[in-house]
């Protein structure tokens, strides 16, 4: 079922906004639509600086690839919830540094599919692969044979969870969730998480909660607390679960690490 999802990709609705798409359109992308752009609109009059904010997600993502493949050794990576190609891409910074390195993209969204495909393309050396799939169905994930061709899971894997686990209400337990591909990894693998909070701008991010549930979509902000939820049992990477901004910031610590309202943080596998 999952192959034949990979080579019949499924029909785009675009009368029904989604993530990827919306952050497409902060991020200057032009791979969105109308409901995307009118939730994204509804969330930038919420918080104005939403703009600036998911673009230090993927600042996060850059260092926490140069880390991990630089520093931590891993060759490896299964990244959940990838979103729109952004030049430039996690396999295309990891495979600077060390062009054996194997990647392999999730998002549920045949947009993303559609341009995965068409741009993610490899090193000689490495491997980038995409599978069509949701972090709701985690089994459907590991079992893909996609995965199970290019990551070999005996040998280390870093797991990025970028802005994805709000999507998941706590009915829905994305700790279990989480838990669930974190089991699967082998000693010596790597979890990276952000995830906003309302711990920084209480309003802002509840007038964000609103205008998402307005538009039918899922936004659940965490505390710090519940964002430590997802690392129980690893290792955290120092300096911890920190602001999004703080976590190694490459340019000094910002001058106000609370303006973007992501929690972020990586942990080691014991």
């Amino acid at each position: 079922m999952a192959d034949q999802q990979q080579t019949a990709p499924p029909r785009i609705d675009i009368s029904v906004p989604h993530s990827a798409r919306i952050y497409d359109y902060w991020l200057g992308g032009k791979d969105n639509f109308a409901a995307d752009r009118a939730v994204a609109e509804a969330l930038v009059a919420a918080i104005p600086t939403i703009r600036s904010i998911a673009a230090e997600n993927r600042y996060f993502v850059h260092r926490v690839a140069r880390y991990l493949v630089g520093q931590a050794g891993v060759r490896q990576f299964l990244d959940i919830g990838t979103g729109i190609p952004t030049r430039p891409n996690l396999h295309e910074i990891a495979q600077q540094i060390a062009p054996e390195t194997r990647v392999v993209y999730v998002d549920n969204d045949p947009i993303v599919l559609a341009h995965a495909r068409a741009l993610m393309v490899s090193t000689e050396q490495g491997r980038s692969e995409y599978i069509h799939a949701d972090l709701r169905e985690p089994e459907m994930i590991l079992n893909h044979r996609t995965l199970r061709e290019t990551l070999d899971l005996d040998q280390p894997v870093a797991l990025t969870m970028i802005a994805i686990l709000m999507l998941l209400g706590d009915a829905d337990d994305p700790w279990h969730k989480a838990r669930v591909l974190m089991d699967a990894l082998p000693p010596g693998s790597y979890v990276a998480i952000t995830h906003p909070t309302g711990d920084f701008n209480p309003d802002a991010m509840s007038a964000a909660v609103a205008a998402a549930v307005n538009s039918g979509m899922t936004l659940v902000p965490r505390t710090r607390d519940q964002v430590a939820r997802f690392f129980d049992g690893w290792e955290l990477v120092e300096p911890g679960i920190v602001p999004v901004m703080e976590w190694q910031p490459a340019d000094g610590k910002p001058a106000d690490p609370h303006a973007a309202y992501y929690w972020a943080g990586i942990a080691r596998k014991p």
